[in-house]
């Protein structure tokens, strides 16, 4: 067995159901003390996330992290503005997506990578309402054909 602890990922299954994903990147998430203890601990939400550029940066607001409950004085803010840090020209292209009608950028997972906290986020387009339902439709059939698949290849011993 593995002596290594697992950090659950924490993802935003919603951003999928309502937004085109065109792009993604990898960013470092600056978080206090506590934080990591609670995002390690799997404590955190998605609802109504979304990141923006200001001055040069790129900031991720509106991201839940529960305080940490052994944490004293020092815990944090819920839902203060996480600064992320991606390269010059990651941040240029960003700049250039959004500027595009419709455009914005949306976190789409959290997780550990070598003791690190980082946010994939995806440069995302909304979905109309029709888009939504050919979605649903789609994975009903894919289920569907999964389970009759599955259920083709029964062996009796």
């Amino acid at each position: 067995m593995s002596d290594k602890k697992t950090t659950p990922t924490i993802s935003n299954k919603k951003a999928y159901h309502d937004y085109h994903i065109e792009e993604t990147f990898e960013a470092g998430l600056v978080l206090q003390g506590t934080e990591v203890k609670s995002l390690r601990a799997g404590k955190a939400s998605f609802t109504d996330a979304f990141a923006f550029i200001r001055d040069g940066e790129v900031f991720l607001r509106e991201l839940y992290i529960k305080p940490y409950e052994q944490g004293s004085y020092y815990n944090h803010d819920p839902r203060r503005p996480r600064k992320l840090l991606l390269n010059k020209k990651e941040i240029q292209s960003l700049e250039k997506g959004i500027q595009q009608k419709g455009n914005t950028l949306i976190p789409l997972k959290i997780y550990f990578k070598g003791g690190y906290a980082k946010v994939l986020i995806g440069l995302a387009r909304g979905k109309k309402q029709y888009d939504k339902r050919d979605s649903i439709k789609e994975k009903d059939v894919k289920r569907q054909i999964d389970r009759n698949v599955k259920g083709s290849f029964k062996v009796n011993l």
